[in-house]
């Protein structure tokens, strides 16, 4: 990357990650409130932690597609702005409903797709991918890094200072989109990147994408309900008091992730991605079962943190892989709509798990909310059998100029061309899209091909 394209990345991952902080520092923490907030029941607690999935899932498309029209910077100032406003709503708020308002409106500034259009705007199609994975790589350390801070600034400051320092995170990331980020010399639709109206039907009727639309929707679900009931498990029933609950997240997640890789490597060098992930959605149902016989039984804090680190071991790799799928599956002109419609099933997900888990915590306790997850866990186990993914990968290149009015030979020559499945162009013909085989095409002699004036 050149120097322009890394500062632009670094950028917009560190304004990724502080809106995730923000939003995640609450998890740990909110269930050990319960008794503190005004007007606070299980089933408003649960919509209160999952509300803002519900506003994301609901904003995240358009606001992708509004920003061809509007540009992309007014687009994320107005989402970071309400997600400021959300998150001081939710600090000042004297009772559950109007936390519950300030983390919708949190939500409500769904700038994920906009942030990855700006990226597609200034980042070059042959490197773009290298800065998906430094965004990819910025959301899981954050997600950690909001585990362990979550409960040292409850210790400090409670709730209000938690929901205080996520604006204040918000603040930051304005500035830095306009201090850091560099102005796109023009905005260009990405539907490699950005959701487009016209290919949701076929999208979301494709068998394969519904399955992993699934997937993401209930492990988010199991993720949500979950955390309504461990906070007060490790308070209750194991006596760690909650200053001292980032001492148990942050090796329980580390120790998920370093599990985890072995997976990724074996199922990617041995081609056996989906049959890794079905054992991690097995692993997952297990976990559920063994955390409801806990409850049930008692145990102590080191048989809960090898639960929790199993579960983070199939979470982060059903997480990482899950995208991967996507891409491999959907169709290469379509790629940012599938990834928009992954992208609402998961915050949707997330919203479903609150409520459900709130619900349940009401009517059937800790040990219901834990075997929720167990049937819809199976459900996806079995759905999952249907999926066989082909081992493609997706390329992004520039168009030179002299291709333009012969966008149809073009086409038809990829078409022909050795290890090439598909292949598109961008709406301006500026960008050329393509699905892969493994061993296949040669990249510089492609690219030098299309260096070439058509003809020679």
């Amino acid at each position: 990357m050149n120097s322009r394209e890394l500062r632009a990345t670094s950028g917009l991952a560190a304004i990724y990650g502080v809106r995730m902080a923000g939003l995640f520092m609450v998890l740990p923490v909110f269930m050990l409130h319960a008794d503190r907030i005004p007007g606070a029941t299980p089933l408003l607690m649960g919509l209160a932690l999952g509300v803002y999935g519900l506003t994301q899932a609901l904003l995240q498309i358009p606001f992708g597609l509004l920003s061809d029209r509007v540009g992309r910077k007014p687009l994320i100032l107005a989402g970071l702005l309400l997600f400021v406003a959300g998150s001081l709503v939710a600090a000042l708020a004297e009772s559950i409903h109007g936390i519950i308002l300030g983390r919708a409106l949190q939500g409500a500034g769904a700038v994920a797709a906009v942030i990855l259009a700006l990226t597609a705007d200034l980042v070059g199609e042959e490197r773009r991918m290298r800065a998906l994975a430094v965004i990819g790589l910025t959301i899981g350390l954050t997600f950690t890094a909001a585990m362990a801070l979550g409960p040292v600034v409850d210790q400090a400051a409670g709730l209000p200072g938690i929901f205080g320092l996520s604006g204040l995170l918000g603040l930051v990331a304005i500035v830095i989109l306009f201090v850091w980020v560099p102005n796109p010399s023009r905005t260009r639709a990405h539907p490699d990147m950005v959701p487009v109206w016209s290919a949701l039907p076929r999208v979301l009727r494709a068998p394969d994408l519904l399955r992993l639309n699934l997937g993401i929707f209930v492990l988010h679900l199991v993720l949500a309900a979950n955390f309504l009931v461990i906070p007060v498990l490790l308070v209750e029933t194991l006596a760690l008091p909650g200053a001292s609950h980032w001492k148990f997240y942050v090796p329980v997640l580390l120790a998920g992730f370093a599990l985890m890789l072995p997976g990724i490597l074996f199922g990617e060098r041995r081609r056996r991605v989906h049959s890794v992930m079905r054992a991690a959605i097995a692993l997952l149902a297990g976990v559920q079962i063994l955390l409801a016989l806990l409850v049930l039984d008692g145990g102590g804090v080191w048989t809960l943190a090898a639960l929790m680190i199993l579960f983070f071991a199939a979470f982060n790799l059903l997480e990482a892989g899950l995208p991967s799928l996507v891409a491999r599956v959907a169709p290469v002109a379509h790629k940012g709509t599938a990834m928009g419609g992954f992208a609402t099933a998961q915050f949707l997900g997330i919203f479903a798990g609150g409520v459900l888990g709130g619900g349940l915590l009401t009517l059937a306790g800790p040990v219901g909310v834990f075997l929720a997850g167990v049937p819809l866990l199976v459900i996806w186990w079995w759905s999952a059998r249907g999926l066989q993914p082909r081992y493609r990968s997706n390329r992004v290149m520039a168009v030179p100029a002299h291709w333009r009015g012969r966008e149809e030979e073009l086409l038809q020559t990829l078409a022909q061309w050795p290890g090439v499945h598909e292949a598109a162009l961008s709406p301006d013909a500026g960008s050329l899209y393509m699905k892969v085989e493994p061993n296949g095409p040669d990249t510089p002699e492609l690219t030098l091909w299309l260096a070439r004036s058509p003809g020679t």
